[in-house]
């Protein structure tokens, strides 16, 4: 008997698929998680989306029946060891692109990576990572704006308790397309949080810089180096945040000489009752990149909602977008409108899975996108959207 235990742990030490990691740890379970959104949208006029030509603040116009189809699709495996740590190991792929695989673009691996918490009895919520990952991504909703994002592979932990605040830390390299290297891109990103102000408001601040290595030495970004400094500030469902960014904008991967970016954003919603509420943002951000191009984008997106049980909903969203040259004399703008009837699994407005039915109706005014090549004179678009669509949407 004892042999026989001998060589099955021996014929397990050598499998390909078992480790000793395995042997050492209580499997807790497999998971399958993600974010997806799938639909049809028939076009109807110019365009099928409304966008401000040089709009800075994402989906400036508003998100609700003005995005495209996409996906991310994530496995993990989660272990407990013999002391009590928590090991997961996971794997994410991503589908935004109308790209086939044999284009190499069209489904990415977006996260390869290990995390191991409570293995520091005085530090049980820290984690720390390695390999490759969606990193830093505050975003905000109503513009799917992601305002700063930083995703990549590299290492680092989160949550490390300094005695009544958290500290995130991270280093991280730009992946090269979508290849298993880096690109010369590097990043040291960092957040300060759980800070409470008067028992009512979160406070949180970033700081992140960037940098090239040796392998971008023949490139015009080598000698450059990027910054960005931001304060979060959320109170019962509304959030005020400032970012300024030098030489970068949403990334300090961006390495653009002589490059800033000043980003001031409020978002918030108010329940009127348990049926009807309103979600809202308003943002400014000018962008600075010394030439003809510097521009502010100015935009404003009101959700209204109503519940009618604790399935169906019907939402409006209305959206307004401005981007403003300082140095051409041109303004684009956009606005758009959509009705969206929805059937979800619960009444609130986060409540996932969800079918939406909808109708969006909206114009892109812009007066400049660009200079005609053979003559000279500044290019311009007027497009109208008269869009019907149906499209899920969950998160799990």
């Amino acid at each position: 008997m004892k042999a026989l235990k001998l060589i099955s742990a021996c014929i397990a030490l050598s499998s390909p698929f078992l480790s000793t990691s395995t042997l050492a740890a209580n499997i807790e379970g497999f998971n399958f998680t993600g974010y997806a959104r799938y639909g049809g949208a028939f076009q109807n006029s110019d365009e099928k989306l409304v966008t401000t030509a040089g709009a800075l603040n994402g989906n400036a116009t508003g998100r609700l029946g003005n995005e495209n189809n996409g996906g991310e699709f994530a496995l993990s495996r989660t272990f407990t060891s013999d002391q009590g740590a928590k090991w997961d190991i996971v794997v994410m792929f991503d589908h935004y692109s109308d790209e086939s695989w044999a284009q190499n673009g069209g489904v990415k691996l977006k996260k390869a990576y290990a995390s191991v918490t409570n293995f520091l009895p005085s530090q049980p919520e820290l984690r720390v990572w390695a390999g490759r990952d969606f990193h830093q991504r505050p975003q905000t909703d109503l513009n799917d704006y992601f305002w700063m994002t930083h995703d990549g592979q590299g290492g680092g932990f989160y949550n490390l308790n300094l005695g009544g605040v958290k500290l995130d830390l991270g280093g991280i390299a730009q992946v090269q397309g979508d290849m298993v290297g880096d690109s010369g891109k590097y990043g040291i990103t960092s957040k300060i949080h759980g800070m409470r102000i008067f028992d009512k408001a979160d406070l949180s601040f970033y700081a992140n810089y960037g940098f090239a290595s040796e392998k971008a030495k023949e490139q015009p970004y080598y000698d450059t180096k990027a910054y960005q400094l931001a304060a979060d500030l959320s109170m019962n469902g509304h959030q005020l945040l400032f970012r300024y960014s030098n030489n970068a904008k949403d990334s300090v991967f961006d390495l653009v000489e002589d490059q800033e970016a000043w980003l001031v954003s409020y978002n918030g919603k108010t329940d009127f009752s348990d049926k009807a509420g309103v979600q809202y943002l308003a943002a400014y951000q000018f962008l600075d990149v010394a030439d003809y191009n510097d521009r502010a984008n100015y935009n404003v997106i009101i959700r209204p909602t109503y519940a009618w049980d604790s399935i169906n909903s019907t939402w409006i969203e209305g959206g307004y977008s401005i981007v403003d040259y300082k140095d051409v004399d041109a303004t684009n703008s956009s606005w758009k409108i959509t009705v969206s009837q929805n059937i979800a699994i619960g009444s609130q407005t986060w409540a996932r899975p969800m079918l939406r039915f909808y109708t969006t109706v909206g114009s892109a005014d812009n007066e400049y996108v660009g200079f005609d090549s053979a003559t000279g004179e500044m290019q311009s678009t007027r497009l109208d959207t008269l869009t019907f669509g149906a499209m899920f949407e969950a998160w799990w």
